[in-house]
Parts: C-alpha cells; structure tokens; sequence
C-alpha cells in the first residue's frame, strides 16, 4: 500500500506540474504578484496531495512569531517536504538559493527562473556567497524573504549537520532578522526516499532573532541553539541518549 500511495503522489506532482508551469510561462508579461500567487498554488496543491493521497498532515508553532515585513527564514533541512510550505505561507514572497543550471530544466525550471529566486554559480564558492549577499539584499529590499537552510544538505531527524554562516552572513549584510525554524518531516518524509508514512508534521517558527549588532557567526550560533533545541521538543524519541 505504501508503495501505491507514493506511486500515486508521483504521478499526481507529474501531471500538476506541467500546467503550472506552462502558466507561469504565459504570465511572464504579467506583474509579478500575479505570477507568484499562481506558481505558489503548485506546492500548496502537493501538500492538498501529500495529505489526502499519502497521508500526511500539517500544523504550525510559533505562528505569531512570523513578521509581516521580509526576514531570513532559516530552517531545519530533512525532505522535500518543508520546501514545500515556505513559498505559500510567507507572509513575503519566499525565495531560494539554488544552482542556475536548474533554470534550464523544462517546465520545473521555468518556474523557478519567474519567481526572482537566488540562482548562483556554485563552482565558484567565493562568487557564489557574493552573489547570495548581492541577490539575497535586493531580494529583501524589494520585499521577499529568503530561505536558506543552514546545515546545506538533507539530514536525517535526530541528527545534526554543521551549521554554515551564509544565511546569517545574508541578514547580516541586508540588516535584516533571522526567523529560525524547526521541524519533523524527516520522520515521514525521509530524505531521498521514495516511499512515506503517515503522520504529523510540525512546523515551528522561534521568535525573530535581530542581526543588529551581531556578527555573523554569533547570530549563526543564536539561530543553530534554537533551531537544535527545539527538535528535541518536536522529536524527542530521537535525542534520548544525546545531549
């Protein structure tokens, strides 16, 4: 059963896929609000999926914790899943950091390269953390938040990556807050998994932590000890012999 569910949902992402991006290609003329508030309907649609077709639920913490102006989100990083949330829920436009190569693939690409996201060259390191500065300040300036997700890569729940400082570098520059958030989808949605379970996600949003004064790596620190500490909250079944 497990296997059909998942196999489903892989069709159902597919064949809503090509009709939003298609949109999104015939609404380039059109403001940009305009484009955004329809592209966004595609991973609100893939929760609406996720739900009803593999069984996976949502819930927000910390819902008065998120400004209505543009902040740094920075986030726990385990699936697909929590991607997912962030583009339609933002109070702001959310935009992503992301190799430009992914701008050309057919139809996901269009739409990413419309929604003024953070596309970067990442072979080269030192340009590329530039490039986040410059891109990530317009990005913020011009009323979207950025979402970045310090430990770089998918972890399994119940473990840590390192934190890298190029998100609080990013609110740093821009003198923008950091809003840290936890989450649990890695015990459902497992990174690189075909196959999901059933349950609960929890989304937990801390309460904004202000880049004034701090550097980079003081703030990166503030944003890791809250981020860490809250999973313990959200999993604890996972952190009983750590500390």
């Amino acid at each position: 059963m497990s296997f059909l569910r998942a196999l489903l949902f892989l069709v159902f992402q597919a064949v809503t896929l090509i009709p939003f991006a298609l949109g999104c290609f015939l609404l380039l003329p059109f403001p940009f609000k305009w484009r955004y508030r329809f592209t966004v309907g595609w991973p609100h649609l893939l929760m609406w999926g996720a739900k009803y077709i593999l069984g996976i639920k949502w819930k927000i913490k910390g819902r008065e914790n998120i400004p209505t102006t543009p902040v740094v989100f920075l986030s726990k990083h385990q699936s697909a899943y929590e991607t997912l949330l962030f583009p339609w829920f933002s109070p702001k436009p959310a935009c992503f950091i992301y190799k430009k190569e992914l701008n050309y693939i057919p139809f996901f690409g269009w739409g990413l390269a419309s929604l003024r996201n953070i596309p970067i060259n990442r072979s080269d390191r030192k340009g590329a953390m530039q490039q986040v500065l410059d891109i990530g300040s317009k990005r913020i300036r011009e009323g979207h938040s950025p979402v970045l997700f310090p430990e770089g890569t998918r972890i399994p729940v119940g473990q840590k990556g390192r934190y890298q400082s190029g998100g609080a570098r990013l609110a740093v520059h821009a003198g923008a807050s950091v809003v840290p958030v936890a989450h649990n989808a890695g015990e459902v949605w497992p990174r690189n998994s075909f196959l999901k379970k059933p349950g609960l996600v929890t989304f937990s949003f801390g309460p904004p932590i202000s880049s004034e004064g701090l550097t980079h790596d003081q703030l990166n620190r503030k944003v890791e000890e809250w981020i860490e500490g809250e999973m313990r909250v959200l999993s604890p079944h996972r952190y009983t012999d750590k500390t």
